[in-house]
Order: structure tokens, then C-alpha cells, then sequence
């Protein structure tokens, strides 16, 4: 059976980088740095989103069904660099089929250009069937393959304009769906020293896109009723087992 791997990252404006670009003065807080080039995004776009190379990602987590198993962890200790580099190992030892949630719009083009800067490894990942004739036909990077599924993408049919939240459709199925902050508030946490808040809230989040996977699989036909039911308790189960509040919580909320 293959290895499945959810995913999801958190990011917050790369000071230092901006600082390089716009020839700052290190005087000047990350605070303000970071609201500088918000107020340049806000006049040319009406949003302060900034382009994805401009992200600095502080936590990657992730959620792996390896056979029988089920494990959530996240990888927040270290650089950016090693970060990146630590995700990308995972998918040269695992080639496991990956998930996410918006994933080929976000997560992946940020892992991509930040990995770049920092020098990362990831042969197995960009490989399109130079080292591995299989994957010249589903690789992870060709968008209409399958080896990387993007819930959003695929499940609107490539279409930005039906995309769905997953925090929406996530409660609408009956899942916890966000728990204790949302993305547009990790820069104000991080500035606040509460990474352990991100993490919790990365975590919770990529367990919440396993489960809609899970579903996904439901309706696709890939697991049968009682398959399904299997791996959601297996999912529980695991969950239950930590004496992680935010764990707790998740569980609390999980009606489906």
C-alpha cells in the first residue's frame, strides 16, 4: 500500500529577504518592515498576500498513513533550510502519494522558491521519469497527475473560481475545521513568541484535510464504507491517545 502524506505549511514575511530587496536598514523593526511591504502589496494588488517567494516558512506539518499506522507531527525546529529539506527526505525515503489542501497554489510553489535560496535536495520529488521511468506518466509535479492530489484544485475541477475553504467544507462534513486561529493571524502570533499555537493550528489543520481525503476516497469508490469508518477510528484513536489540548478539543468538535 502506498504511504499516504498530508501536508500543510505556515509562513510569515521574509524580513530578512525584503530588507536584501528594498536595501533596509537593519534599525528597522521586522514589524515594520513586514507592514512596508503590505502597504506595497495593498496598492498594487488591494491585498497585503505577498508573492509566495516572500514567504519564509516556520513550520511544515504533516499527517502519514503507512499501513496500518497513523502519526501527526510537525517539523518546526531548525532554519527554513533544514525545514524544507527534512520535508523533501521524507518523500525520497516514503514516495508517498501526497495531499493537501490548495497545496499546487500555495504550499508547494513556497516550498519550491524557498528551497531554491536555501540550496535544498529533493531529487525523488522533481523526478518526471528521468531516474524513474514510472514517473514520466504521474509524477509530483504535472498538474493532472496523481502522485501530489490537490483536494481544492481537483475538487473544482481546476477552476479558482469554485474553489471551496477547507475550514467551510471541513464543518459542513461534520469535521472540527479550524481551531484557534486562522493564517491571516500567524504573523501576529509569531511576532508574539506563541509557535506553539502555530503548530497546533498547522497540525489540526492537515489532520482536517487527511479526513476530507478520506472522504474523498468514499466517494471515488477507493475505500468502502467500512474501510472508511476503519481509518477515521484509526485516526481517532491515535488522536486520543495525546494529552495534547488541542488534540482534545479537535476531538471534542469531530461530529462526523
Amino acid at each position: 500500500m502506498t504511504p499516504v502524506l498530508a501536508f500543510d505549511i505556515e509562513t510569515v514575511p521574509d524580513v530578512e529577504g525584503l530588507r536584501r530587496l528594498h536595501g533596509l536598514d537593519g534599525k528597522i523593526s521586522d514589524k515594520d518592515v513586514a507592514e512596508m511591504a503590505f502597504q506595497l502589496r495593498r496598492q498594487a494588488t488591494g491585498g497585503d498576500f505577498l508573492p509566495l517567494h516572500l514567504h519564509r516558512v516556520i513550520v511544515i506539518s504533516c499527517a502519514l498513513r503507512d499501513r496500518d499506522s497513523f502519526k501527526v507531527w510537525s517539523i518546526a525546529a531548525g532554519n527554513e533550510g533544514e525545514l524544507i529539506q527534512r520535508f523533501f527526505e521524507g518523500i525520497d525515503k516514503y514516495t508517498p502519494q501526497l495531499v493537501s489542501w490548495n497545496g499546487g497554489g500555495f504550499d508547494l510553489p513556497v516550498l519550491h522558491y524557498r528551497g531554491l535560496i536555501h540550496g535544498v535536495k529533493a531529487q525523488r520529488y522533481w523526478d518526471m521519469g528521468e531516474d524513474d521511468r514510472d514517473f514520466k506518466w504521474n509524477n509530483y509535479i504535472s498538474r493532472y497527475h496523481s502522485r501530489h492530489l490537490d483536494l481544492m484544485d481537483l475538487l473544482a475541477l481546476y477552476q479558482g473560481r469554485a474553489n471551496a475553504p477547507l475550514d467551510d467544507l471541513a464543518q459542513l462534513m461534520g469535521l472540527p475545521g479550524k481551531l484557534g486561529m486562522t493564517g491571516a493571524g500567524v504573523w501576529d502570533a509569531f511576532q508574539a513568541g506563541k509557535i506553539a499555537e502555530i503548530r497546533n493550528y498547522c497540525e489540526t489543520d492537515v489532520v482536517n484535510t487527511y479526513l476530507v481525503y478520506l472522504r474523498f476516497q468514499l466517494m471515488r469508490g477507493a475505500l468502502m464504507a467500512e474501510q472508511h469508518k476503519a481509518q477515521c477510528d484509526g485516526v481517532r484513536s491515535t488522536l486520543g491517545k495525546s494529552v495534547e489540548p488541542h488534540w482534545k478539543e479537535f476531538l471534542a468538535k469531530w461530529r462526523a
